[in-house]
This record gives structure tokens, C-alpha cells and sequence, in this order.
């Protein structure tokens, strides 16, 4: 992970730890970067945030002063950038979006050409750019050429390349949704036009809320972080379905017919499972990351189902996937990557995937989600100063251990940091949520009480 790009790009609080500055000179190196043997074209996107216009408009003058072309998607999802970048031969994608974050965070997310997250080597040499260490042919690079007179770029209006993506999403609907009504809590982001375009397209009755952005109401009470207003909305109204999405839509959270919560753990199992019953679950493996929840395990294994474990993040998920041949993986959170259609996660495609398996097993989607039974969890998260520094604590790892044998074969602790802000992640499982409290607690005091935290 690096100094600026974690594991979902560069993210900060817009103004301050990252500003029009950062946007303007990313767009100098990408411009300069790809356009060494000829004009750059590259494809942008941003969500609903009122600050993503400025870092929009300082990352389209950075690229356009290296000499490159900003082709603009304007406000869509993080997925249809992806789709754009790969389908239409472009150099690379950016994505400017704090996906779940508030709306005063945002985040500079770099795709290549393949539409998958950019490559490390890229990623580390844009680093060196912004700290004034970049070096080419081993000798520094102190500035980037400026284009000039016809070198110097253009920014295009492509918003027909984000209707060739909603084109492409109703194109796999493989049965009409006539006759179910399916609830979409738009997060007030980047799905708040196309989701439910889609979904009236394939001929549901759809009902959408939070699908109103006025730049700083992005997932506020709203969306996959909130999925309550979902839920309450579901029941009461007599739906089918619901599908929450983040600030920029490459995750879904589902709620069934009586307003419970089917989380990503239980989309992959429901999906995974109707794969196999048709023999299409190539490697007859799910990949997961260390968060996902016991009892998906124990549901995979009854199902004969294999499964893989990889580090949080649905970066590494579709690293590992791309290695080994899977064709579906994602998080509980409900990132989830379908690999024969998407190269990241897309939260409007796993809620078309799940509409799907409704449809061809004629059945609700509690039935489907049923087998999973989620063990009781909880997640604290604790705002830190250091976030390596508290993990390697001697005391911290002393009291992470001693949980760790006291559950046994009968839970499971796992602490983790965060790759997009300074959080230590401190989650417990076990059979009881009072047990998975008072465990995680005793580490988080532990934390808190060896200075490592910094609130208060």
C-alpha cells in the first residue's frame, strides 16, 4: 500500500488531504505518462459529491496541459468506467469518488486500459511524481513537458459511453422483471439515474429512494451503509426486493422479501449455488476475503462448494480470481465481482444476478439466502495514530492471542487496518453478539489504553 494510492485509490478529505493541486498534477502524469508514444485518451468519471466537480475540472486541466484527451462520463458508477475503459480502447480510466465515505471525503480511483485497478508499478511511479522523486532512465524528472499550440488536449463530452454501459447491463438481464416490485435505495450517488433506468428497462415495478443528490447528501442515512431505510421500506411497502448501492455503485447489499438483510456473504452463496447446480462455476470455487463470516463457510461446504481466502479488499480478490480461473469472489460488504462480465465489482450487476437466480428458481430471495446462517459478529473501529504501530504492539498482540484461544474452534478475532482510512479494524465472531462485544472490547481497551488512539 502506498503513501497516497491504499487499496481503492487516493482518498482524503476533499480540500485538505487531497485537493485540486493532487488532481491537477495526477492528470499531468497520466497525461504525460500515456501519451509518450502519442496522444492519451482517457476516460473520467465522478459521483455525486459536491467537491468532485473541482477535482474533475483539475484533473481534465492536468491532463489536457500534458497533452492528453479527458473523455467525460460525467456523473456515473465506478463499474462503468471500467466497462468504458476496457470496451472502447482507452489508455486508462479514473474515477473520482469516496465511494461509502461522507460527502466532505473523496478519492481519485486509477483503472488501466483493461478496466481492472491500476497496476502497482504505475501507481508507485504517480507517488514518486507527486512527491518530486520521479526518475526516468535513472536521472530525475524535476517537470513534465507542456503541450503546446495542436499538442495540447481536448475534453470531450462522452456521456454516450455511460449509455453504452446501461445498454450493456440490460443486455444481460436474461428473463423480464414484469411483475416484481423491486425497491432501490439509490445513496443519493452514482446510481441514482442508471439503476433505476435498468430496472424499469426489464420491465419491474420500481420504487427508488435517496435518489435525490445535492452534493452533500451522498450516504448520508442512505444507501449500503444504511441499509435500515431499506429494509423498513421493503416491509412496509410490499416489495419483492430491494438493492441498496454505495457513492459510486460497485457494491449492493439485497433485502428479501421481509425486510431482512441478504449481505454480500449470502449474495455469493445464493449465486454461487445456482452456478454450480448448472455447471457453471468453473474451479468450483468462491473467493472470499478473512471478513467473510463462518457461516458462509459451513453453507459452502454442505453445498460442496470449495472456497478461497485472500486480504481485505476486492483488489486482491480479483487478483486472486484472475490467477486461478474463478468466476465469482467478492466481500460481505457486498463488493461483488463476477468475472465473465466485469472486471470490479458492480453493485447494479449483482442486483441484476440475483433478480436473476429469483426468476430462475422461482423462488423469494429469503428461500435462496436461507442456508446461510450468519454466526453473530462485531466490528469496532478505532480511530488511530498509527495504524502498523498499534497492531505490532506488544500488548495489543498479547491480548488479540489470548482471545484467539479462548474462542477456539468456536469463534474466530481478527484485527486488521484499514486500507482508505486511519482505522484498526477490530472484529470479533462467537456465539452470542454479547460475547463478540465483550472480546473485542477487552482488544480495543487494550489499544486505547497503550495510547495508540486518537480521539479524545
Amino acid at each position: 500500500m502506498g503513501k497516497y494510492f491504499g487499496t481503492d485509490g487516493f482518498r482524503g478529505k476533499a480540500g485538505e488531504g487531497l485537493t485540486a493541486y493532487h488532481a491537477y498534477e495526477i492528470g499531468r502524469f497520466l497525461g504525460w505518462y500515456y501519451g509518450r508514444q502519442g496522444r492519451a485518451r482517457i476516460v473520467v468519471g465522478k459521483d455525486t459529491r459536491r467537491s468532485s466537480y473541482m477535482l474533475e475540472y483539475a484533473l481534465s486541466a492536468g491532463l489536457t496541459a500534458s497533452g492528453a484527451d479527458a473523455y467525460l462520463l460525467h456523473v456515473t458508477t465506478t463499474p462503468s468506467v471500467s466497462y468504458v475503459a476496457r470496451t472502447e480502447d482507452f489508455d486508462c480510466g479514473v474515477m473520482i469518488s469516496a465511494s461509502h465515505n461522507p460527502f466532505y471525503d473523496n478519492g481519485i480511483k486509477l483503472l488501466n486500459g483493461d478496466g481492472e485497478k491500476m497496476d502497482e508499478a504505475v501507481l508507485e511511479k504517480a507517488e514518486a511524481w507527486l512527491d518530486g522523486r520521479l526518475e526516468v532512465d535513472g536521472k530525475p524528472m524535476r517537470d513534465l513537458p507542456q503541450a503546446t499550440e495542436e499538442g495540447v488536449g481536448a475534453v470531450v463530452d462522452h456521456s454516450a459511453g455511460r449509455n453504452r454501459y446501461i445498454g450493456y447491463l440490460i443486455s444481460l438481464a436474461v428473463y423480464s422483471f414484469k411483475g416484481k416490485k423491486i425497491a432501490l435505495d439509490c445513496a443519493n450517488g452514482s446510481a441514482w439515474a442508471i439503476a433505476p433506468s435498468v430496472f424499469r428497462a426489464l420491465g419491474a415495478d420500481v420504487c427508488v429512494i435517496n435518489d435525490r443528490p445535492d452534493g452533500v447528501n451522498i450516504n448520508l442515512d442512505a444507501g449500503s451503509t444504511h441499509i435500515e431505510g431499506l429494509q423498513k421500506y421493503v416491509a412496509e411497502h410490499g416489495c419483492d426486493a430491494g438493492f441498496a448501492y454505495d457513492g459510486d455503485a460497485d457494491r449492493c447489499l439485497a433485502v428479501d422479501e421481509n425486510g431482512a438483510l441478504v449481505d454480500g456473504d449470502k449474495i455469493m452463496y445464493l449465486y454461487a449455488r445456482y452456478m454450480k447446480e448448472r455447471g457453471k462455476l468453473v474451479t468450483n470455487t468462491v473467493v472470499t476475503t478473512v471478513m467473510s463470516n463462518f457461516g458462509l463457510y459451513k453453507a459452502l461446504e454442505e453445498a460442496g462448494i470449495d472456497y478461497a481466502k485472500t486480504a481485505v479488499g476486492d483488489k486482491y480478490v480479483y487478483e486472486y480470481m484472475v490467477q486461478n480461473g474463478n468466476r465469482i469472489g467478492g466481500e460481505q460488504s457486498g463488493h461483488i465481482i463476477f468475472s465473465k462480465y466485469a472486471r470490479t465489482g458492480d453493485g447494479i450487476l449483482t442486483s441484476l444476478k440475483i433478480m436473476e437466480v429469483m426468476l430462475a428458481q422461482k423462488l423469494p430471495l429469503s428461500r435462496l439466502a436461507e442456508p446461510v446462517t450468519i454466526y453473530p459478529q462485531v466490528l469496532i473501529n478505532v480511530r488511530v495514530k498509527d495504524k502498523r504501530a498499534a497492531q505490532e504492539d506488544p500488548a495489543v498482540k498479547a491480548a488479540v492471542e489470548a482471545v484467539a484461544a479462548e474462542l477456539g474452534d468456536a469463534g474466530r478475532i481478527l484485527v486488521r487496518e484499514s486500507g482508505t482510512e486511519p482505522l484498526v479494524r477490530v472484529m470479533v465472531e462467537a456465539e452470542s453478539q454479547d460475547r463478540c462485544r465483550e472480546l473485542a472490547e477487552r482488544v480495543v481497551n487494550v489499544i486505547r489504553a497503550q495510547g495508540h488512539a486518537a480521539e479524545g
